[in-house]
């Protein structure tokens, strides 16, 4: 038996298939839903879920905004410990956790609800995490499951699960969703297909720090009360009432901050609000009026309301762990990756391997070779972003092939990039001389912020010109560095007329200029002159290594 669970930020649901139907596990007191609060006893004791709730102050509230961040990447709240840059600890119950170890707590009574209801050990599970959370978000929260004691099958992106739950008992269909999802403290927005029980995911984009506990925030700010009391004022309104409007107000710049998102998957889809069967609403803060209607106006559509707001991705969680148990039939589901991955090559480019939006799971390589003469090492930079310049991308990890010595262009390095199912990156370079393989430890994982991946977007379509322009004139320079010696050497070889050998130095010079001045179009200019003026010096050196 797998276990389907929502690991979410303000409530958390565990469920199983039972005779071919999703069902969520409800505990003593009929409630599905667990709040994902932890607080610790003096005596070392974890408290979870309602009970935490007793005490408000002393619990851990939305601690997955934290799993798999570093200090000051984003609001952190009480508890939290540690230096800029380091991996965000909480000082609780006399000592440091980490929010593994928090939201391990959380799965942990939800496995111990699982299995005192069913009457036998639960110890695999699907686990869902917003589609846009990043390889060291995805990780930490696999850990977590292991921690809990589950052997974790798949992480399941939640716009994809709730997409399960609404199509299920629509697998013969043909039509193509927009997923809205605004939790307690995430937003997704995915963009499916939906065929023959094929849920293929077009793309996706979201952001990990943005959901119905900054509406608390902003409520509480603007009204003088707690961000719980805002909770409670959110769920009380009259519609048309002073409050009400005064609610509408501070939280529309939130809810603004997900327009550009829709925009981005729309766009990265292919697609027009008029090419959507249904626009599906998930999360519990899609309950106000206010982003019902903001969805609306976005999607050009009334919105789908009938999935459950907090339950239909831990139905979807369910749905695919029947898949995986083989209880449910004829589904499949194919995600994206939200970004490229690649390598640096020779020159500082940013040599793509893996393209975003590429379905996974994925697996694909390249053949690379040694720059220059003698070079005894390889040093495999792995990247990941959308510009044109390494520079101008992240730096995931980096390590080095060594093999012997050989002349320019004669190694070979395999280069493999394979993302799995669960979205993490695993890389393995290969010397195809000896077969020895080497694996990349990503010591510093996918781990930047959804500002910065917004950021990346944002300016690899702003700078799109002149980044090409610069990988151009890298390009162009690399042709020049390998071009002006292999002419000397030519000419060290071969007699050449006066006039030929003034020819070439003008061309030469014309060159270096270029190079100098960094223009593109002059170098290419004078580079497609100084190959016209080698012709002759080409053609008689290759005759003479042909007679040698």
């Amino acid at each position: 038996m797998i276990a389907g669970i929502d690991l979410g930020t303000t409530n958390s649901l565990i469920g199983v298939m039972d005779s071919g139907f999703p069902v969520l596990i409800a505990d003593e007191h009929e409630r599905r839903l667990t709040p994902s609060a932890v607080r610790f006893e003096d005596d070392g004791r974890a408290v979870v879920g309602w009970e935490a709730l007793d005490k408000r102050e002393e619990a851990i509230l939305s601690v997955k905004r934290l799993i798999g961040a570093r200090i000051g990447e984003g609001p952190e709240g009480p508890f939290v410990v540690g230096r800029q840059g380091e991996p965000v600890r909480l000082r609780v119950g006399g000592r440091d956790r980490t929010p593994e170890e928090i939201s391990a707590e959380i799965l942990r009574a939800l496995k111990s609800r699982a299995e005192a209801v069913l009457g036998q050990p639960v110890d695999r599970a699907v686990i869902t995490v917003p589609a846009y959370f990043n390889d060291a978000q995805r990780t930490a929260t696999k850990r977590a499951g292991e921690m809990a004691g589950f052997t974790v099958e798949r992480l399941l992106p939640e716009p994809t699960a709730a997409a399960l739950a609404f199509g299920l008992d629509r697998l013969g269909d043909q039509t193509r969703v927009a997923v809205f999802d605004l939790g307690g403290g995430t937003f997704d927005i995915s963009i499916l297909d939906l065929h023959d029980g094929v849920f293929h995911v077009l793309a996706t984009h979201g952001d990990t720090k943005l959901g119905g506990d900054d509406f608390d925030h902003v409520i509480a700010a603007e009204f003088g009360i707690s961000p719980a009391e805002a909770e409670t004022l959110k769920k009380e309104l009259v519609a048309g009432s002073e409050t009400e409007q005064r609610v509408r107000r501070v939280c529309l710049p939130v809810l603004e901050r997900t327009r550009r998102h829709c925009e981005r998957a729309l766009l990265d889809a292919g697609t027009t609000p008029g090419e959507l069967g249904s626009v599906i609403l998930v999360g519990g803060a899609t309950r106000m009026t206010l982003v019902r209607e903001f969805v609306e106006e976005i999607f050009q559509q009334v919105p789908d309301i009938s999935q459950h707001p907090d339950e239909a991705v831990a139905m979807g969680a369910v749905i695919q762990a029947g898949v995986l148990e083989g209880s449910v039939q004829n589904v499949t589901l194919l995600d994206v990756t939200p970004l490229s991955l690649g390598i640096e090559t020779f020159g500082g480019l940013m040599n793509v391997i893996i393209p975003r939006n590429s379905t996974i799971p994925i697996k694909a390589g390249e053949m690379f070779t040694n720059a220059v003469t003698n070079q005894s090492g390889m040093r495999i930079s792995v990247l990941q972003g959308e510009r044109e310049m390494a520079n101008d991308n992240w730096k995931l990890g980096e390590f080095t092939v060594d093999f012997q010595p050989l002349p320019k262009g004669q190694a070979r390095v395999g280069v493999q990039f394979e993302i799995d199912v669960n979205g993490i990156l695993h890389v393995l370079a290969r010397d195809t001389a000896t077969g020895e393989d080497t694996h990349l430890a990503l010591t510093s994982a996918i781990d930047v912020s959804d500002e910065a991946i917004e950021k990346m977007l944002a300016d690899s379509l702003e700078h799109a010109f002149e980044d090409m322009d610069d990988r151009q004139f890298a390009e162009a320079r690399l042709k020049a560095e390998e071009m002006l010696p292999a002419i000397e050497t030519a000419l060290a070889s071969v007699d050449v007329e006066p006039g030929e050998l003034a020819a070439i130095r003008e061309a030469e010079a014309t060159v270096r200029l270029a190079l100098e001045k960094r223009s593109l179009q002059k170098l290419k200019s004078s580079l497609a002159r100084l190959d016209d003026a080698t012709q002759s010096l080409a053609a008689r050196l290759m005759e003479k290594l042909m007679q040698e």
